[in-house]
């Protein structure tokens, strides 16, 4: 998909105008709000667009340029060579800038991690996994809160769930959400066999009130006395919440806190981030299935990876990458290439659909 040279000057038009409003500082509030957006969603394109429209001006420059000299006639041509080496590849960057984003990529996120097949084994491999998304998020300058979490008696997690904030944090989580595969000798077997255990992970897109508005009588709110791991106060008041919202039957409960409207406050957070990916799913519709075809739904009944200790390597089904790095990926910095590797290949995909 390349652009005509209009196209190029209008984006950069568009661009200048943005800078101008912005610099003029007659903006205010939600005027100023929805500016800087626009400029932040057009400046990568924009930079692009210009460094194409500068390498499409300078390959015609040199290819009407008549000299007699036979050493500028080849320096002249070796430059021509370059240019059209590298303009393709930086016109395929601009299309990928151009493709239609989603519109919760820059949003935080709710992580949520629940143990699957395995018993406890699963529910280590969950914390593993947890600890990993932790890790990864620090390298990446992003925020984890845990917002709950259902601990089991060995020490992982039957479930958590996380609010992980920073930019862009959506855009490179979506692409978790399915099932996670782990082969290793679980630490509770004795006779060394090989065990195969499963962890859910769920990554959905942060969304504000005005985003989700739930109404006081769609909710029947229970208060109870936590119980489990946490320390005394757990099990002495009645603080932990269970959030039912009657049109949708989705259940939210939170007891981590010892405050009973610091849980409620979690709760709701959770739940309307679950509602949000609801109203998203239901929106897309047709949608959903072109979505598969990509890299993959983010339906968390998909296998999606297979972290095999043994063998010391992680594979991604969706796009079939291995890496023999599995000690770096749990530890965040070799995730970062399974994402990356994601991101890209769903962008190639969709870049090739546009071109058929």
């Amino acid at each position: 998909m390349s652009l005509s040279d209009d196209r190029l000057r209008q984006i950069a038009h568009r661009f200048g105008e943005l800078e101008a409003r912005l610099a003029s500082g007659t903006l205010e509030g939600d005027a100023f709000v929805a500016a800087s957006r626009d400029y932040a969603e057009l400046e990568p394109v924009a930079r692009v667009a210009a460094e194409v429209a500068a390498m499409r001006g300078e390959l015609s420059d040199l290819q009407s340029m008549e000299d007699s000299d036979p050493e500028m006639r080849a320096l002249a041509a070796e430059e021509v060579a370059r240019l059209k080496g590298e303009l393709p590849e930086r016109e395929r960057q601009l299309a990928i800038a151009m493709l239609p984003r989603d519109s919760a990529d820059q949003r935080p996120a709710m992580l949520e991690i629940r143990a699957g097949t395995g018993g406890d084994e699963a529910a280590l491999f969950a914390a593993d996994l947890y600890r990993m998304y932790e890790k990864y998020a620090a390298e990446q300058g992003w925020r984890v809160e845990m917002v709950s979490a259902n601990t089991s008696d060995v020490g992982g997690f039957k479930e958590v769930v996380a609010n992980v904030t920073g930019t862009g944090v959506f855009a490179k989580l979506k692409f978790e959400s399915g099932v996670h595969r782990v082969q290793r000798v679980p630490v509770t077997e004795s006779g060394g066999r090989i065990h195969t255990s499963a962890a859910t992970v769920a990554v959905l897109p942060e969304p504000t009130e005005v985003d989700v508005q739930i109404e006081d009588k769609d909710l029947k709110i229970d208060i109870y006395r936590a119980s489990g791991a946490g320390g005394q106060h757990v099990n002495t008041t009645d603080s932990a919440v269970r959030i039912t919202h009657l049109p949708t039957d989705i259940v939210v409960t939170c007891q981590d806190e010892r405050s009973q409207h610091k849980n409620k406050a979690k709760a709701m957070q959770v739940l309307r981030a679950r509602l949000y990916e609801k109203m998203r799913d239901e929106a897309q519709g047709a949608e959903a299935e072109a979505r598969k075809a990509m890299v993959g739904s983010g339906d968390r009944s998909e296998r999606i990876r297979t972290y095999n200790f043994p063998q010391g390597r992680v594979t991604d089904h969706r796009i079939n990458l291995t890496l023999h790095r599995l000690p770096e990926v749990l530890e965040g910095t070799g995730l970062g290439e399974l994402i990356d590797a994601l991101i890209a290949e769903d962008e190639a995909k969709r870049l090739a659909a546009m071109d058929g």
